[in-house]
């Protein structure tokens, strides 16, 4: 049965970048929230330290909480050899980090959409790369997930595999036990597809899922790929919102993988108005479990 997970949009900047909350704040958070585990963030400043991989993870289970994945951001896509093979290498110690942290899944991607990159170039970079790293997640019992990404906070060019045709090719280049998707909805419209085409070329690949949804706060998609090249992380008309409130259709996402036998975790990217809104959003995914898997909700209710 799905089980759901949390993930700290709301406080990327204070974890990664300015130091103004601790790990330890963030999972007092979710410990008040009705969430059976959080996924953790490659880049949290307090990672630097490998002795600090074990406690957290002892700090998440004295809360009730797992840690099921791991979210970074590998790029594979450049066209310097010695680039990609530092990718690889970071990716690596992240798999690492996963382990420690008792997880059971580490993200990949494709890498950034260069306009010097090709297509057939690109998907080979990253085929190349993932399975190297496979290699090293394999024996450590990691199962690497690639998402169909949009763009990473700290990126200046969209995912390389960003729209479902290059997303589903790269998916089918590489058949491993320990390989599957992460699928996110919300991406799939800031390519200008329909979520529920890509769910069903992929949702038996599946394993696990990012919850969010999106909406503009002005103009159009058009007008946000005017901006999005060039520009570190997301344009600022580009905003997460409550879950079920936004452009997915939550109802059909879940029948599909209902119907495709989809157990797994379910990461919540929600919150960035606050807590309350997090709350809100964990409520209607236990709903919409309680409906289409047959639970009773979270309470009894």
């Amino acid at each position: 049965m799905p089980k759901l997970a949390a993930f700290p949009k709301a406080y990327m900047k204070a974890l990664c970048r300015d130091g103004g909350m601790l790990v330890e704040d963030w999972l007092d958070i979710a410990a008040g929230l009705q969430i059976e585990g959080v996924e953790w963030y490659a880049g949290f400043l307090e990672n630097d330290e490998v002795a600090n991989w074990a406690k957290f993870r002892n700090s998440a289970r004295e809360r009730g909480l797992e840690i099921p994945m791991l979210c970074c951001s590998p790029d594979f896509t450049h066209p310097d050899p010695e680039f990609r093979s530092a990718e690889i290498d970071k990716e690596k110690r992240w798999i690492d980090m996963a382990a420690e942290l008792g997880a059971q899944f580490c993200r990949v991607l494709s890498g950034q959409r260069r306009p010097e990159v090709s297509r057939k170039a690109g998907l080979q970079y990253a085929k190349d790369a993932i399975v190297e790293c496979l290699e090293h997640a394999q024996p450590r019992g990691i199962t690497l997930i690639i998402e169909n990404h949009y763009k990473d906070d700290f990126w200046d060019f969209p995912e390389f595999a960003q729209h479902m045709d290059i997303f589903c090719e790269l998916v089918e280049m590489i058949e491993h036990p320990f390989f599957g998707v992460n699928y996110d909805p919300s991406n799939t419209f800031l390519a200008g597809e329909d979520p529920l085409e890509l769910l069903r070329r992929v949702k038996h690949r599946v394993v696990t899922m990012h919850a969010s949804d999106r909406y503009l706060v002005e103009g159009t998609i058009e007008d946000l790929r005017r901006e999005e090249i060039g520009v570190a992380g997301y344009a600022k008309r580009l905003c997460h919102g409550q879950i079920g409130e936004g452009l997915n259709d939550y109802d059909m996402i879940f029948r599909e993988l209902c119907s495709a036998g989809f157990d797994g975790w379910i990461s919540i990217e929600d919150g960035v108005d606050g807590v309350e809104q997090l709350r809100c959003s964990v409520d209607f995914l236990r709903r919409m479990i309680a409906l289409h898997w047959g639970l009773p909700p979270a309470g009894g209710q």
